[in-house]
């Protein structure tokens, strides 16, 4: 059986270290947890010697990942909860951590905090491993003084949002690569193929169909001006990355998103579930519906409906309702803003928040299965349409030499 070196922190507190006989490193964790261990470190024994240049170059270069930093914050959590002080908590994570950014910015923070900086302007010195939102639940925990549980609240956010994010790309890798390599077969017909074919129709003096013409001519196309439709896409896709990279690029792209058949509901569903989700955890957290707002509107994932937050808190601040100001925005359904508007009248918006983002996950995961048994049906047809493209513009040339050589 497997061995697992480990390093963890006892129930007094105490850190201590050993080895674990299991089968993964889930169950050597689990069973230092039955020991009353919190781990903060566990590997095969015998990996860190085995470690590759390659491995190091590997790591010098790694990012930090969602599941990074999830566990960063349960292993915070947990030690939280343990009662250990958070510069050797700090300290702790700094020494356990694998990827080198994240160990970096654990030992900036513990350094922060020994200047006396709090927690949260710590953590808002890392923009680029601490969002918006994490950084304004960590300040909800400070000052409510139940880190420990908002950290557990956010874990959920951060796992539930990583789930979605993989299940879309798991669902669109597949349609990625067939399009990929249908683009390929296109190419390589148009430019090696068919020209080919089109000597002989030629020269037979045949009066070509329509689409070998149409094959003819993008392929002397291609062939004579290659060199403007290479520097046109180059230029076609610099221009659209910078302006993507613009606020009025990303609206427009999430806009667009949005209208799109089966993927717009998909993406609007995804997006009520974070906004609910986290509304909710921070109405829960104490902090006020205006900086709720501001908060959202950094964290949407989706431009189009980020702004539409902008709009909501300067009716907000004029001294309206949440559910008025909902209902007159974009992309917000009926269901939505009815069960907010319950929640204000009856006191219980972080409740009616929770219905709401638990109904669209799993409206999402329903949308994600109807989208699913769409790509394979709109593929087949993409695919039946290039090859009968191709096929016609192939084969009834030769179906008008085979009859001309049989008049003749």
């Amino acid at each position: 059986m497997p061995k697992f070196a480990y390093q963890a922190i006892s129930e007094t507190g105490r850190a201590v270290s050993g080895v674990v006989e299991a089968d993964s490193i889930q169950i050597a964790t689990d069973i230092l947890n039955q020991r009353g261990y919190i781990p903060t470190k566990v590997t095969k024994a015998g990996d860190e010697a085995k470690k590759s240049i390659f491995s190091v170059i590997g790591d010098r270069f790694a990012g930090i990942k969602p599941r990074d930093l999830i566990l960063f914050t349960k292993q915070f959590r947990t030690m939280l909860r343990a009662g250990v002080p958070v510069l050797t908590i700090l300290n702790i994570l700094e020494e356990q951590t694998e990827n080198p950014k994240m160990k970096k910015t654990a030992q900036a923070i513990a350094e922060d905090i020994k200047e006396g900086v709090s927690l949260y302007d710590a953590f808002r010195k890392h923009p680029h491993v601490f969002t918006p939102l994490y950084c304004s639940m960590v300040k909800a925990g400070e000052v409510s003084g139940a880190l420990p549980d908002v950290l557990e609240r956010l874990i959920y956010i951060i796992e539930h949002e990583n789930k979605i994010k993989s299940d879309i790309k798991s669902a669109l890798q597949y349609p990625i690569i067939v399009v990929i390599f249908l683009g390929l077969a296109f190419f390589v017909l148009l430019t090696f193929v068919i020209p080919r074919f089109a000597k002989i129709f030629l020269s037979a003096g045949l009066d070509l169909p329509l689409p070998t013409r149409i094959c003819i001519s993008l392929n002397q196309y291609l062939a004579n001006y290659w060199f403007l439709v290479l520097g046109g896409a180059i230029g076609l896709v610099t221009v659209l990355v910078l302006y993507l990279k613009t606020d009025q690029g990303k609206y427009v792209r999430d806009s667009f998103f949005l209208r799109i058949p089966i993927m717009g509901p998909l993406f609007q569903k995804a997006a009520m579930s974070r906004f609910a989700s986290i509304f909710a955890i921070l109405q829960s957290s104490g902090i006020h519906v205006l900086e709720s707002m501001e908060i959202l509107s950094e964290t949407m994932a989706n431009a189009a409906i980020a702004r539409e937050f902008d709009r909501i808190k300067e009716q907000l601040e004029a001294g309206q309702g949440i559910a008025g100001p909902l209902k007159s925005a974009k992309h917000f359904p009926p269901m939505v803003i009815n069960m907010v508007a319950i929640g204000e009248e009856s006191g219980s918006l972080d409740e009616m928040l929770r219905e709401v983002s638990s109904h669209y996950d799993d409206e999402v995961e329903y949308s994600m299965g109807r989208l699913s048994e769409a790509i394979g049906p709109m593929l087949t047809i993409g695919l039946a349409a290039v090859v009968g493209f191709f096929a016609l513009a192939i084969f009834l040339p030769m179906w008008d030499l085979t009859k001309a050589v049989q008049m003749k």
